[in-house]
């Protein structure tokens, strides 16, 4: 069995022999370890997977994690197991290339996770939905229905017990109310290398400023609109040559790339969030 502690907290002397001690006397074998320190702000943040040879020494870890080491340093921890698969929902809407991407790697075994759900508020898409055999839900939102229908999207999450919820290019905004059933578990992609080029066509205005690079980002979301967490980013070269269509080609490529890493580093539970920042551990 396999466990994955993630941990942040006042740095202090002695964190790392202290809890890693406490996982060799409950016969732990510890697989991965990765730490780092803000020395600005002075936290510490730790990452360890390990691994018991049955439930009744995981438990005894855990129960003594929690009353040593985690209550000696103040931690705010998780702690997850392998046998907890997360379960992950898709909101969409009529851009297909990142929905096609995320279930060709769930389908393919890339990516250990349930999906029992997508959410759209276009009906477009239902018939990739129906060819993955995953169920599709149509919730149009209007300025009208807003309250209602994410109340009915809410509903559906948690009637399936969604872990986190992954906006496949989803063009609504959703509210403060449905982003805090869900904190630093809703990420999406932004179609640029934020904060550049914010608003609608951020293709044709790198294309009008004759850009070299052009980016995609990828991010929890948060109250502010596009400036939660950073997880992921990456950059394509690009030149006087490249129209604005080859722009928009290459640009949803990366959105593909940089979602699915997102995506992939949150399941392997390897994202810690402070202060609107991310660790990100390897």
């Amino acid at each position: 069995m396999r466990l994955t502690v993630l941990i942040s907290c006042e740095d202090k002397k002695g964190i790392i022999a202290i809890t890693t001690n406490c996982v060799a006397e409950n016969e732990g074998n510890i697989v991965y370890i990765d730490q780092h320190v803000d020395g600005q702000e002075k936290t510490f943040f730790m990452r360890i997977e390990c691994v018991f040879s049955n439930e009744d020494s995981a438990s005894r870890f855990h129960e003594q994690f929690e009353l040593g080491p985690a209550k000696q340093f103040h931690m705010d921890y998780d702690i997850f197991s392998d046998r907890q698969k997360p379960i992950m929902a898709l909101m969409v809407s009529k851009y297909d290339h990142c929905l096609y991407d995320l279930l060709g790697r769930y389908k393919s075994g890339e990516m250990d996770v349930e999906i029992p759900l997508i959410l759209s508020n276009h009906k477009d898409l239902k018939p990739i939905a129906d060819a993955f055999k995953i169920p599709f839900y149509h919730i149009p939102v209007t300025i009208e229905n807003k309250e209602i229908a994410e109340k009915q999207q809410l509903d559906l999450l948690s009637a399936q017990k969604v872990d986190f919820i992954v906006l496949a290019r989803y063009m609504q905004i959703v509210s403060n109310r449905f982003i805090s059933n869900y904190e630093n578990s809703i990420i999406n992609i932004h179609h640029s290398f934020l904060p550049a080029f914010p608003g609608a066509k951020p293709y044709h205005s790198a294309y009008k400023r004759g850009v070299k690079i052009i980016g995609a980002t990828s991010h929890y979301v948060t109250e502010v609109l596009d400036e939660g967490p950073i997880i992921e980013q990456d950059v394509v070269h690009v030149d006087h040559a490249h129209s604005i269509e080859d722009l928009i080609v290459k640009g949803r490529d990366l959105e593909k790339v940089v979602l699915a890493r997102a995506v992939k580093k949150h399941l392997k539970r390897k994202i810690l969030v402070y202060n609107n920042r991310t660790v990100v551990f390897k």
